[in-house]
C-alpha cells in the first residue's frame, strides 16, 4: 500500500512515522527501523494495539500516529511488571481497565490434592475429544447467558467474549465435560503450545458448589500430569475471588500480573 510518512511535534530528532501495510506502522531513523506499531481485532472485535519501540520519543511517535488513525475505543495489554511499557500508554491516554493474574498450576495429584476427587453422584467426566459437539454448545451457551445476566462477559478474558458471529466454541477438540445423563453441566478448556493453559473452567448456575469444578480441575490436570507435564498455567481476573480460591485451594501461586489498558 502507499505510505505517508508522519511527523510529530513531540521532538525535533528525525524519526519519521510510515503506515507501511494496514493497521502496521514503523518508525524510521534514516531509513532504520527504530520502532513498530500494530493494530488488530480481537476476536470480541475489540481493536488491541502494540507498540515495540527502544525510546520513549519513538514509542510516543508511533502512538501518536496510530491514534490518530485508529477509532476509539482502544485496548492493549501489558506486563505490569513493565514499567516503562505502561508509562507508555498512559501518556498516550491509556487508563487501567483491569487486572489479570497469571497462576502456576502444578498437576501432580499428590500436590493439588485431588488425587482422590471424583465428580458428583450421577455426574461423568468426558475426555476432550470425546464430547458430543451440540450438548457442548448449548452448555457454553448456557453459562455464558447466565454470566451475562450477573457480571457480564466483558469482565471475562477477552479471548472467551462472544465473537461478532456467535460462535464461542473456537475447538471442540479442547473441552472435557461433566456430563448428565441427558445434558452437559460444566466444562474445562485446555489448550497447549509449549506448554498446557487452562482457559475456561464454567460449571452451570445451579449445579456450582456440588464439586463439578473440582472433578474438571482433577480430571485435567491428571491428564496433563500422565503426559508430562508438571505444570499448567492460567489467568484470573483480581476480582475473582472465587476462581482465585479454587486454584490457590490446588496449590496454585501467581507468578506475575497483567494490565488491560483502554483508551
Amino acid at each position: 500500500m502507499n505510505t505517508k510518512p508522519f511527523t510529530s511535534g513531540l521532538s525535533g530528532n528525525a524519526v519519521m512515522i510510515t503506515r507501511v501495510a494496514d493497521r502496521h506502522w514503523h518508525a524510521l531513523d534514516d531509513d532504520l527501523v527504530v520502532g513498530r506499531g500494530h493494530a488488530e481485532h480481537r476476536p470480541d472485535g475489540r481493536l488491541f494495539v502494540s507498540i515495540d519501540a527502544w525510546r520513549d520519543a519513538t514509542f510516543d511517535r508511533l502512538a501518536e500516529a496510530m491514534l490518530a488513525e485508529l477509532p476509539a475505543p482502544l485496548y492493549t495489554v501489558v506486563d505490569e511488571a513493565d514499567v516503562e511499557l505502561t508509562a507508555g500508554w498512559r501518556r498516550a491516554g491509556f487508563t487501567v481497565r483491569r487486572r489479570e493474574w497469571e497462576y502456576v498450576v502444578p498437576t501432580d495429584p499428590r500436590v493439588t490434592g485431588l488425587e482422590a476427587v471424583l465428580p458428583p453422584s450421577g455426574v461423568t467426566i468426558v475426555p476432550a475429544g470425546q464430547t458430543d459437539e451440540g450438548l457442548l454448545r448449548a452448555v457454553d451457551r448456557e453459562i455464558r447467558d447466565e454470566v451475562e445476566a450477573a457480571v457480564g462477559w466483558q469482565s471475562m478474558p477477552s479471548e472467551v467474549i462472544p465473537r461478532p458471529e456467535g460462535d464461542t466454541i473456537v475447538d471442540p477438540s479442547k473441552y472435557a465435560v461433566a456430563a448428565a445423563p441427558d445434558r452437559y453441566l460444566g466444562l474445562i478448556r485446555v489448550v497447549t503450545v509449549n506448554r498446557p493453559r487452562i482457559g475456561l473452567v464454567a460449571v452451570r448456575a445451579g449445579e456450582q458448589r456440588r464439586g463439578i469444578a473440582r472433578a474438571l480441575l482433577a480430571h485435567a490436570l491428571g491428564t496433563m500430569h500422565r503426559s508430562g507435564f508438571a505444570a499448567a498455567w492460567t489467568e484470573v481476573q483480581e476480582p475473582n475471588q472465587a476462581a482465585s480460591a479454587l486454584f490457590e485451594g490446588i496449590g496454585a501461586r501467581p507468578m506475575s500480573s497483567n494490565l488491560e489498558l483502554v483508551r
